[in-house]
């Protein structure tokens, strides 16, 4: 069994690595999920299991308990742990936090490879956390000319980022190429009045019932994706509560990375594209296995 060091780990990494891990792992088999949420008001335990059929198997357990803010804690604990696909042995042992970055960034990063338009500048991220601040560095590795504006409900979250600040969401979402947002919103954020044509949305941060970032009008106007569909479309109130109120139906789901990616691509420079990062334990697992290989190989 292998202790993976996260710093040491991380400078070993590619963004193009991972999307070509990503890429191979989505032709192997249809990976076995499974997701367990337990709660005690505001705080969860999520633990997660995926196992592929050829690559291996992972658990991914974290404690999230939103108090631990107001006293100076980490709000997420938690520990992943790779299986060997052919013994069941425990290959490694991988930091919860180094394994979640690079999947979360890299599921929009593939998705925004293949759906945002080749001469994207203008990149708006809405909130301004840690997914933010990885997707500045996921973004710039296939856009380098990308520039980034962040919006946040506190001015000086979005301030301490380092870049533009827009005051107003509604003129910063109109003049954006690239959209990402990655909030722990439970109300839209964002209008589908506000969308221009040609411009593409990754929507990171809802990851359960009772929380979406983009109108029911946002969903109507673009051309729907997921990471997957076994993950969100029943999962993820982004996607719940447009098909339940009938302005969406799981036919308008164009894609998911499973399929052929001629089918998960932009089909005209005008059309609005939004994907739905659903950040599923596969993912985890496809990165997971990344990361490890590249330790290995060190």
């Amino acid at each position: 069994m292998t202790e993976i060091v996260p710093k040491e780990a991380e400078a070993l990494l590619s963004w193009r690595g991972l999307l070509d891990a990503f890429e191979a792992g989505h032709r192997l088999p249809l990976s076995d999920i499974k997701d367990m949420f337990l709660y005690r008001d505001k705080d969860t335990i999520l633990n997660r299991g995926a196992w592929i059929d050829g690559l291996g198997a992972l658990v991914k357990a974290a404690t999230v308990f939103p108090g631990n803010a107001a006293k100076g804690l980490p709000t997420i604990y938690g520990v992943v742990s790779l299986f060997d696909d052919v013994t069941g042995d425990l290959n490694a042992i991988l930091d919860f936090h180094l394994v979640t970055k690079w999947k979360t960034a890299g599921d929009s990063l593939l998705s925004a490879s293949r759906l945002a338009r080749k001469e994207s500048r203008e990149f708006l991220l809405v909130g301004a956390g840690a997914v933010a601040r990885s997707m500045v560095e996921a973004y710039s590795s296939v856009f380098p000319e990308a520039r980034f504006t962040v919006w946040s409900r506190t001015r000086e979250s979005a301030a301490a980022m380092g870049l533009p600040v827009a005051d107003d969401l509604e003129t910063a979402v109109r003049k954006a190429d690239v959209i990402c947002s990655a909030t722990m919103a439970t109300s839209p954020l964002i209008k589908g009045e506000w969308l221009q044509p040609g411009q593409h949305i990754d929507l990171i941060g809802a990851y359960k019932p009772g929380m979406r970032e983009v109108d029911d009008r946002a969903m109507q106007r673009a051309r729907v994706f997921v990471d997957s569909r076994k993950t969100t479309i029943h999962h993820i109130g982004e996607l719940m509560d447009p098909i339940a109120s009938g302005a969406i139906t799981e036919a308008d789901v164009v894609a998911d990375f499973y399929d052929d990616p001629a089918l998960f691509s932009r089909r005209s420079e005008d059309e609005i594209t939004i994907a739905k990062n659903g950040g599923g334990a596969h993912l985890d697992l496809m990165t997971a296995s990344y990361i490890a290989a590249c330790w290995r190989a060190r």
